[in-house]
C-alpha cells in the first residue's frame, strides 16, 4: 500500500467506493458493446451501430428544447407585426378583425411553416450549395460553373416564400384598369417569377465575376440604374404600362430572401476562393444589389413585350372568358389548400433534383449525412407548403384587412357609415405614422441586420458603428414604407418618387467609399423578409383597392431606396467625424511638444 512523504497511508478514491458498498460495478467493454467486425488478419473494419429504441416520451423530450427555440424564433418576428396591425384596427379604426380565428390559425401556420422551412433550409439545401460551392469551381471551367450560377439563380427564385405573395397579389387586379398588370399576374404568373429568376441568375453571374475580379460596386451600380430608369421612364410614356411600373419595381424587393442570397452567395464566394481572391472583406457583397435591380429590368422588358404582342383588348377577352370558367367547380389543386401545397411542391423538388444532378452526375461527389439532408428537405417542402396556407389564411388575409379599412380614417368609403373616422389632416397624420411605425419596427428586429451591422463595422473599422447602422437602415425603410402609403393617397405616379430617390442615391454613392457603398445598397435586401413582403403588399394592394386605385404596387420598392439613402448619409456623416477627430487630435500634438519644450 502507498504511503505519502508523511508517513500516511493512501487509498484509491474508486477502492474506498468500493469497500464502503457506494456503488461502483467495473463492467467489461465487450458486454457493452457488440463485437466489431474484424477482416482475414482480424483488424477491425467496422463497429456495428445497434439501433436506439425510443419510446414517444422520450423522443419529444429530446426535440422539445429543439423546437421550442425555433418556435420561438418566428414567433417574435411573427406575433409583434400581427399585433400591431389588430390593435391598430381596433383602437384606431374601431372595427374588428374579420374572422379572427381564422386569422390566428394563418397566422400559426406561418409561424410553423416558417419554422419547419428555414431549419430544413439549413439541413437540406444550405449543404448543396457548400458542397458545390467549394467543389465546382475546382472541377469545371468558369463558363459552365457561370451556366450553373445562372440556373441556380432561376432556382431559388421559385422556392422564395414570398414569391407566392406576388402570385396571390393579382386578384385584385381589373383587366380594364390595368390589362397587362392583370396578364402577368394571372395568366402568366409562371412566366413572370421565371423572368425575375434569370434576372436574379444574371446578376449571381455578374455578381461572382465581381469576386473574382475585384471590380467596384460602383460602376456596376451606374451600369444596372440606366437601362433600368431607362425603361420605367418609357413605360411611364404608354398609358397602358404605367400601372406596372410599381410591380416592376417591386420584384426586386421580393428576390433577396433566405434562400436566394445563401445559396447563390455560398456558390460566388467559393468560387472566388478557388481563385484564390475570397480573403478580400468585401467578398459576399454585390450580389444581393444586382439581385434587386436586375429583375425590375427583366419585368419592364417583359411588360414593353407584351405591348407589342397582346392588345389589352384581348386581355380583356382573356379575363371575362376566364371568369366565365371560374364559375364552374375547380378541380382540388386549383382550390385552397390543395393549390398552396402544390405550389409548395413546386418550388422547391426541381431546385432539389437540380442541385442533387450537379452534385453527383457533374461532381461525382458522394451526399454526405444523406439521411439529415433527406429530412431537411422534407421540412423544407412541409415547411413551404404550411407557409402558403398561412400566407392565405393569415398574413395577406390580416394585411389586406387593414389596408383596406385604413383609409376610413380621413376619407370616407362607401359602405362605412362611420368613416370618416377623424378629420382629414388628423387621419391621414394617423395613416401615415402608422406605416412609418411599422416600418421602422419590422426592420429593427430583422435578425439579418444585425449581422449586416457587425460586418460594417468590421470592414469601416470601427468608424461605422452596428447601432448607427441598424437606426440608419430602420429609419429608411419606415420613411420609405410612409413615402409608399403617400403615393397611394395621393395617386402620384411612381416614377415621380422613384427617380428623384435613386438619383440622390447615385450622388452619395459617388461621394462614398467603397465600403459604405457596399454596406448601403446591399442593406435594401436585408430589410425585406419572408414576413414583410407579403404584409407590405397585402397593405398596398388591400389599400389600393380601398381608395379605388389602379394598383397597390410601389411600398415595397421605397422601403427598398430609402436605407440605401439614410445609410450612405449616415456614413458620410460618420467618416467626417472621424476625419475631424482625427485633425483634431493632429492639432493638439504640436501645441503638446511646444509646451513641453518651454518647460525644459
Amino acid at each position: 500500500m502507498p504511503q505519502n512523504d508523511k508517513g500516511r497511508k493512501t487509498y484509491r478514491y474508486g477502492d474506498l467506493l468500493n469497500a464502503s458498498g457506494a456503488g461502483r460495478r467495473t463492467l467489461d467493454i465487450h458486454a457493452v458493446l457488440p463485437e466489431p467486425e474484424r477482416d482475414e488478419q482480424g483488424r477491425i473494419v467496422r463497429l456495428p451501430q445497434p439501433p436506439v429504441s425510443l419510446t414517444s416520451s422520450e423522443v419529444s423530450r429530446i426535440l422539445k428544447p429543439y423546437f421550442s427555440v425555433r418556435f420561438r424564433e418566428q414567433l417574435r418576428a411573427v406575433v409583434p407585426l400581427a399585433a400591431y396591425l389588430a390593435l391598430f384596427q381596433i383602437i384606431v379604426l374601431r372595427q374588428l378583425v374579420a374572422d379572427p380565428w381564422l386569422v390566428t390559425g394563418g397566422l400559426l401556420a406561418v409561424i410553423v411553416g416558417l419554422m419547419f422551412f428555414m431549419e430544413g433550409l439549413k439541413l437540406g439545401l444550405m449543404p448543396f450549395g457548400e458542397v458545390i460551392g467549394a467543389t465546382l469551381p475546382r472541377k469545371a471551367a468558369l463558363p459552365v460553373v457561370l451556366q450553373i450560377t445562372l440556373l441556380l439563380g432561376i432556382g431559388v427564385t421559385f422556392a422564395e416564400p414570398a414569391i407566392g405573395a406576388l402570385k396571390t397579389a393579382g386578384q385584385n387586379v381589373s383587366a380594364d384598369k390595368a390589362p397587362y398588370l392583370y396578364l402577368v399576374l394571372n395568366q402568366m404568373a409562371d412566366t413572370l417569377v421565371l423572368v425575375v429568376g434569370a434576372s436574379v441568375g444574371l446578376a449571381a453571374v455578374i455578381g461572382t465575376l465581381r469576386f473574382l475580379y475585384g471590380w467596384s460596386l460602383k460602376p456596376l451600380v451606374y451600369t444596372a440604374l440606366v437601362p433600368v430608369l431607362g425603361l420605367s421612364l418609357y413605360a411611364a410614356s404608354q398609358p397602358q404600362l404605367a400601372s406596372a411600373i410599381g410591380l416592376a419595381w417591386d420584384t426586386g424587393a421580393v428576390t433577396t430572401g433566405p434562400v436566394t442570397v445563401p445559396l447563390v452567395l455560398s456558390l460566388g464566394i467559393g468560387i472566388a476562393t478557388a481563385a484564390g481572391k475570397g480573403d478580400s472583406g468585401l467578398s459576399g457583397f454585390g450580389i444581393v444589389t444586382l439581385a434587386s435591380l436586375f429583375p425590375i429590368g427583366g419585368v419592364l422588358l417583359l411588360l414593353i413585350t407584351l405591348s407589342f404582342t397582346t392588345s389589352p383588348a384581348e386581355i380583356s377577352q382573356l379575363a371575362a372568358s376566364v371568369s366565365t370558367t371560374e364559375n364552374l367547380s375547380p378541380p382540388w389543386y386549383a382550390r385552397s389548400p390543395g393549390v398552396e401545397i402544390l405550389m409548395g411542391i413546386r418550388a422547391i423538388l426541381p431546385l432539389v433534383i437540380f442541385l442533387f444532378l450537379v452534385l453527383r452526375w457533374m461532381l461525382k461527389e458522394p451526399l454526405k449525412n444523406r439521411r439529415e439532408v433527406f429530412l431537411g428537405i422534407f421540412l423544407t417542402i412541409v415547411g413551404m407548403c404550411i407557409f402558403n396556407i398561412g400566407l392565405t389564411y393569415g398574413l395577406s388575409k390580416l394585411g389586406g384587412s387593414a389596408g383596406g379599412m385604413m383609409p376610413m380614417a380621413f376619407m370616407a368609403i362607401p359602405g362605412q357609415e362611420d368613416s370618416p373616422l377623424y378629420t382629414y389632416g388628423v387621419g391621414l397624420a394617423l395613416a401615415l405614422v402608422f406605416a412609418w411605425v411599422l416600418g421602422f419596427g419590422a426592420t429593427i428586429a430583422e435578425p439579418a441586420l444585425n449581422a449586416l451591422g457587425i460586418t460594417a463595422e468590421t470592414l469601416t473599422n470601427g468608424v461605422f458603428r452596428k447601432r448607427t447602422l441598424i437606426l440608419s437602415v430602420s429609419v429608411g425603410v419606415a420613411f420609405g414604407i410612409a413615402l409608399g402609403l403617400a403615393k397611394l393617397i395621393f395617386n402620384l405616379p411612381l416614377l415621380w418618387l422613384i427617380l428623384p430617390c435613386y438619383l440622390v442615391a447615385v450622388i452619395l454613392t459617388w461621394l462614398s467609399s467603397e465600403e459604405f457603398v457596399n454596406v448601403a445598397w446591399d442593406s435594401a435586401g436585408v430589410t425585406t423578409g419572408p414576413i414583410t413582403v407579403p404584409l407590405v403588399l397585402a397593405l398596398g394592394l388591400g389599400f389600393g383597392s380601398a381608395v379605388d386605385a389602379v394598383e397597390g404596387f410601389g411600398i415595397l420598392s421605397m422601403a427598398s431606396v430609402g436605407p440605401i439613402i439614410t445609410v450612405m448619409i449616415s456614413g458620410l456623416w460618420s467618416r467626417y467625424c472621424a476625419r475631424a477627430q482625427a485633425r483634431a487630435a493632429q492639432n493638439k500634438e504640436p501645441s503638446a511638444v511646444s509646451t513641453l519644450e518651454e518647460i525644459t
